[in-house]
């Protein structure tokens, strides 16, 4: 097997969270390359303009600035975040419940961006009235996974445990105090865009209304968009009756778990977090591990 094919075989077995980061890898080293070739005004349609103006003529940019990053750092912090919230979410929730809070807090963070910098002085912003970098959609994954669950942990690099919405509280703290201070304010004023939508999406689904379901269903029509049409007529034949398979060991377990989890996600939709037995806790936070 050739590298190109070893390489597309691991791209395929990653899931979604996992090609997005990727996405973002290749996006930063192929824009490091256009610089080199003199080509970096391409960069200008892939990022969101503070003007209004401009930005009607390039609406994708409102998805398209959470793919463009400023240096290394800022792509590996925000892939790093990305990586830890993407999985802790993933084990609780479906996979597209959790890329709407992703991509609706990248959308709602632009938003107030371009609002802010309609309402306030250009020198408001430190990144030269343009946005970019996926910082808004990991706000709202942090704030809408210590929103959820407040008193689930993370252990950071395997040293100390610290529960998720300290972690939250820390973050919107430096975010806010260096919004005050005019650091790249048009930046942190997106990341509170991501909090906000993270925070307003977490106590909805604690009410049992997921409010990310139509924006749901027009990504799912814009992607079959690009699928292609099958020409093969479908033919019914009578099914065999066979007799059904015993189920092992091992995945009569996992049902048994998945059964658990959702026993209790239905608890806290109906009673909220605080209504779990210690028991109930542990066994959630096991699984979120």
């Amino acid at each position: 097997m050739s590298t190109f094919q070893d390489l597309k075989y691991k791209y395929n077995n990653l899931n979604t969270f996992g090609k997005i980061i990727v996405i973002n890898g290749l996006v930063f080293i192929a824009l490091l390359l256009l610089g080199v070739f003199k080509l970096g005004n391409i960069l200008a349609y892939l990022v969101l303009p503070a003007n209004f103006d401009d930005f009607i003529w390039q609406p994708w940019s409102i998805i398209t600035y959470g793919f463009v990053h400023t240096g290394l750092w800022h792509l590996v912090f925000n892939m790093l975040m990305l990586f830890y919230l993407s999985r802790v979410a993933i084990n609780l929730f479906r996979i597209k419940l959790v890329l709407n809070v992703y991509f609706l807090g990248i959308i709602v963070g632009g938003l107030l961006f371009m609002a802010i910098a309609n309402l306030w002085p250009t020198d408001f912003f430190g990144a030269g009235g343009i946005l970019r970098g996926a910082s808004a959609g990991v706000a709202a994954l942090l704030v809408f996974v210590a929103t959820y669950m407040p008193e689930s942990e993370i252990r950071p690099f395997n040293l100390f445990n610290i529960k998720w919405k300290y972690v939250a509280l820390i973050f919107v703290g430096l975010d806010v105090f260096r919004m005050l201070l005019g650091l790249n304010s048009g930046g942190y004023v997106s990341h509170i865009g991501g909090y906000l939508l993270g925070y307003y999406y977490a106590k909805k689904l604690l009410d049992g209304s997921d409010i990310g379901k139509g924006f749901e269903r027009l990504m799912d029509r814009f992607v079959s968009l690009f699928k292609p049409k099958s020409n093969l007529k479908t033919v019914h034949r009578k099914k065999k009756t066979s007799k059904p398979r015993q189920k092992t060991k091992t995945e009569s377990d996992t049902l048994n778990k998945q059964k658990k989890i959702d026993s209790i996600l239905d608890k806290i939709s109906k009673s909220g977090y605080e209504s779990l037995t210690a028991e109930e806790k542990e066994f959630l936070f096991r699984q979120g591990k």
